[in-house]
C-alpha cells in the first residue's frame, strides 16, 4: 500500500484536460482523491454564453471514469466581492487587471482552500496548472511549468508559504501533448475538449458588450501624438496600450497610412493618446512602479535585487534590477525597455526557474 493512502487530496476539477488527468495521476499515486467543482458567477436564465454547465457536467462524467466523487461548490458570492468589484473598479480607473491572479488569490487558493482543509478534512489541495513546487529546508518554491509554452507562474505568483505547502500541481512536470495523450488512453471525455480562454465570467462573449452592462461608457477624443483629433473613443476602459484593433480609425487620411496603436490613456482629459508606431517612445517603458507585493519567500531576498521579469504573459524575460521603496512598494529597472507596461497588470519576478513573486504595476517609467 502507497504511503500516500492516509492523505486526501482535494481536486479543483474545471472540467478541462488538465485538472483530469491531475485527478488521475494523484489516484495513481495512491492518495485518496475527491474532485471539487467550483461555481464562480451566477449566469442570467437567457445566459447563452457561459459554459458552466458542460463544464460541470464534463467534470462528473471524468469522476465517474476515475470511480471518484465531485463535490460542487458555490463561491459566486466570494467571487463577486473579492475578484469581480475589484475588476470593475480596475477599469473604471482606467486600468487594465488580470482576474485570472486574482482569482487563483482569493478564490482557488483562498475560498477553495479553506473550504477542501477546514470542511472536507483536506491534507491538500490540487489543480491542473502548469507549475511545479519544490520544497528544501522547510521553505516551498514555486517553479515554472516544465512546458515552458504552457507554464502558468505567472498567475500563481501570489501564493505564500502556507498555501504552497497544501497544494500539489501534478502535471507540472508534463507537457500539454503528454497530459492530452494520458487523457486519450484513458478514454476521457476531456481529451480533446479546447482549452479555455478568455476571461471565466465573460465566456464568448464580446468584452466590450459585456463591460458597458456594468459600467457607463464614457466617450471622448482620440487625439495623435503630434496633437490631431482623429475622431472619438466609446470609453477608456475599452482600451488597453499597445492596442491596435478596435479604435475604428483606420480609414482616416491623416497620418502615413500605418496602423494607429494607443500609446497613452489620459484619465483626467478622458483622451485616447494614437501613434502609427507600435514602438514609438510614449509606448516604451525604461522601468515601473510596482505595489500590492506579493514575494513567496522574501526572508531570502535582498535588495537591490537582480532577476528578471515579465510585464504580462507570455512575454519573454526581460533582465532588471529591482529597488525597495517604500513598505509594499519597489521601483523596478529594466535592462531594455519594454513595449507598452501596463498598469493593472502584474509584474513578476524570477531567478532561472523560480518564480520569486511580483506586484501590481501602479505607474511606468519612461525615463
Amino acid at each position: 500500500m502507497s504511503d500516500h493512502s492516509q492523505k486526501k487530496i482535494i481536486v479543483g476539477m474545471s472540467g478541462g484536460v488538465d485538472s483530469s488527468v491531475a485527478a488521475y495521476l494523484l489516484k495513481q499515486q495512491g492518495y485518496q482523491v475527491a474532485g471539487l467543482f467550483m461555481k464562480n458567477w451566477e449566469e442570467d436564465d437567457n445566459d447563452t454564453y457561459c459554459g458552466a454547465a458542460k463544464d460541470l457536467a464534463d467534470a462528473q462524467a471524468v469522476c465517474d471514469k476515475l470511480n471518484i466523487n465531485l463535490h460542487r461548490v458555490n463561491f459566486a458570492a466570494e467571487y463577486w466581492d473579492n475578484v469581480f468589484k475589484l475588476f470593475l473598479a480596475e477599469y473604471q480607473a482606467g486600468r487594465t487587471p488580470n482576474p485570472d491572479i486574482l482569482c487563483n488569490k482569493e478564490i482557488k487558493f483562498n475560498a477553495f482552500l479553506s473550504f477542501a482543509c477546514e470542511e472536507l478534512e483536506a491534507d491538500y489541495i490540487a489543480t491542473g496548472h502548469y507549475v511545479r513546487r519544490h520544497t528544501s529546508a522547510g521553505k516551498n518554491c514555486l517553479l515554472r511549468g516544465l512546458d515552458d509554452n504552457k507554464d502558468q507562474s505567472y498567475f500563481l505568483y501570489t501564493l505564500n508559504q502556507q498555501q504552497l505547502a497544501r497544494s500539489l500541481f501534478p502535471i507540472g512536470d508534463l507537457k500539454k501533448s503528454e497530459v492530452r495523450n494520458i487523457a486519450e488512453q484513458l478514454n476521457l471525455i476531456t481529451a480533446k475538449k479546447k482549452d479555455s480562454t478568455g476571461i471565466c465570467f465573460i465566456g464568448e462573449r464580446k468584452f466590450r458588450d459585456f463591460l458597458a452592462r456594468y459600467l457607463p461608457a464614457q466617450p471622448g477624443s482620440i487625439i495623435s501624438v503630434d496633437g490631431q483629433d482623429l475622431g472619438q473613443h466609446h470609453g477608456l476602459m475599452y482600451h488597453t496600450l499597445g492596442q491596435r484593433k478596435g479604435l475604428g480609425i483606420g480609414g482616416i487620411k491623416e497620418g502615413n497610412g500605418a496602423p494607429w496603436y494607443v500609446v497613452d490613456k489620459n484619465i483626467a482629459t478622458n483622451t485616447l493618446l494614437v501613434a502609427q508606431d507600435h514602438k514609438h517612445a510614449k509606448l516604451m517603458s525604461h522601468g515601473l512602479i510596482a505595489q500590492q507585493l506579493s514575494w513567496i519567500d522574501l526572508p531570502s531576498l535582498t535588495f537591490p535585487l537582480r532577476c528578471m521579469v515579465k510585464t504580462r504573459y507570455r512575454q519573454q524575460d526581460i533582465p532588471c534590477t529591482v529597488f525597495s521603496k517604500a513598505e509594499n512598494s519597489i521601483e523596478v529597472r529594466f535592462e531594455q525597455p519594454i513595449v507598452a507596461v501596463t498598469p493593472g497588470q502584474s509584474a513578476v519576478f524570477y531567478q532561472g526557474d523560480i518564480c520569486l513573486g511580483g506586484g501590481i504595476i501602479e505607474q511606468r517609467l519612461q525615463t
